[in-house]
């Protein structure tokens, strides 16, 4: 039996002492954390609200994959395993990946045991108030992401009784909808690969279309991940970066796919085999009739700027490096939207389901500590916050593009532990000064 089978059968460590580092969440960003402590021979515990890979498991659709190849998952210490390392891996596969490194770390783990406060005592002791008892630490790292509560516009209210409606989170397949036509509202990731899917399927989709841009996926004979990787634009910081932090962290991310073994995402494509496309959503008025904004040109064509932005970059260091690499045929839209379609009257449109894939908002309410801007989201630089002993990892954009992600998660552990490892010896250096 597997030390990971063990763990899930016994209770764990005891939480109710104090330890000199706290751990909150068991993703892959709390696994790296334990990974780089271990190694630093730092005491701590890991709390999960729930266990190990359960956001990959119970968040994500029947045909979710990665939109990465595989050989970008490198969590430290455990690359990518597995026999196809410029594939993508399925859910099923992500999750076994995460439980083999949960296993292969082997960390001090509680899972099933949610947090209800964090807060620190009148001698800077942080409080860990849990659903398992209470512990105290001289540091605390939250690995918890930013995704916390689905957000659904308030205009859902007025969406008519007859027309079922959920988020992209509890999207599972086609056959979990009612009969009848979809709309899909967010065209990031998680709403152009929904809309895929239900579109493959034989679903009539309507597609509510955003500011999103796209990405090619092979180009010049490589993944296009493969070439920006070369290129090192995925090492560029938020500090270096030439947009600016909150754009960064609050920028759809590129859509494409890693289904049938990686492709491309063109929404006109969609549109000419029968997919309706309309602007950005603007309202819903009572009554059930949808406004859209007259930008969905706009929106395809910005789309289709930053994908083309993308092969020009990789033409650059093409012919800066002397690469023999294929030539490519120029980019040219296969449809062009007709009109702007400015409405749409729900009941009689056929559509009995509405999926809002508008994201995700963060919650840290149970998080007493000054560490928030007025948005209330978190303020850290690469993860520090403005508390000593209070670190964020596993955030988008903590430091770089890979900083929420396999692929650089665990260089921001890394650097976070070493940031833990120099304020616990700091007291020792003080006491022999």
């Amino acid at each position: 039996m597997s030390r990971f089978m063990r763990r899930a059968m016994i209770d764990g460590p005891d939480i109710g002492r104090h330890w000199p580092v706290v751990v909150i969440g068991g993703g892959q960003a709390g696994l790296s954390a334990s990974y780089w402590l271990q190694q630093a021979d730092i005491d701590h515990i890991v709390l999960e609200k729930h266990r190990v890979g359960h956001a990959w498991r119970d968040k994500r659709w029947d045909t979710f994959c990665l939109v990465t190849p595989n050989w970008q998952c490198r969590l430290p210490g455990f690359g990518y395993d597995g026999a196809d390392p410029n594939g993508f891996m399925e859910k099923d596969e992500i999750v076994a990946y995460l439980e083999r490194y949960a296993d292969f770390v082997d960390p001090p783990l509680r899972e099933g045991v949610t947090v209800t406060r964090l807060g620190r005592d009148e001698r800077a002791t942080f409080r860990v108030e849990t659903s398992a008892g209470t512990a105290t630490a001289d540091q605390v790292v939250l690995a918890v992401a930013g995704y916390h509560v689905p957000r659904v516009p308030r205009i859902a209210e007025r969406v008519p009784t007859t027309i079922d409606q959920l988020h992209s989170v509890d999207y599972r397949n086609p056959e979990q909808l009612a009969a009848g036509e979809v709309m899909v509202v967010g065209t990031g990731q998680s709403g152009c690969q929904i809309a895929e899917d239900l579109h493959r399927a034989g679903r009539r989709v309507h597609l509510c279309v955003g500011s999103a841009p796209r990405a090619p996926r092979v180009y010049r004979g490589r993944d296009s991940v493969d070439w920006l990787e070369r290129m090192g634009t995925y090492d560029v910081t938020v500090a270096h970066h030439p947009e600016s932090e909150y754009t960064l962290r609050h920028k759809a991310n590129h859509y494409m796919s890693g289904r049938d073994g990686g492709h491309e995402i063109d929404l006109r494509a969609f549109a000419l085999d029968g997919m309706q496309l309309y602007g950005r959503l603007a309202t819903i008025e009572a009554g059930g009739r949808m406004r859209f904004e007259a930008n969905l040109a706009d929106n395809l064509d910005s789309a289709d700027a930053t994908y083309c932005k993308i092969r020009d970059s990789i033409d650059a260091y093409i012919a800066e490096q002397g690469i023999d690499a294929p030539a490519a045929e120029p980019y040219r839209p296969v449809w062009q939207p007709p009109f702007e379609p400015e409405a749409l009257a729900l009941d009689d449109s056929g559509i009995r389901t509405i999926i809002w894939a508008t994201g995700f908002a963060g919650d840290f309410s149970w998080v007493e500590a000054p560490v928030f801007d007025g948005r209330g989201e978190p303020v850290h630089r690469r993860g520090v916050t403005p508390v000593d002993g209070l670190y964020f990892l596993g955030l988008p954009w903590l430091n770089t593009w890979g900083s929420g992600r396999f692929a650089a998660v665990g260089a921001d552990a890394q650097y976070l532990v070493d940031q833990i490892a120099a304020m616990q010896a700091a007291p020792a250096l003080a006491d022999t000064g």
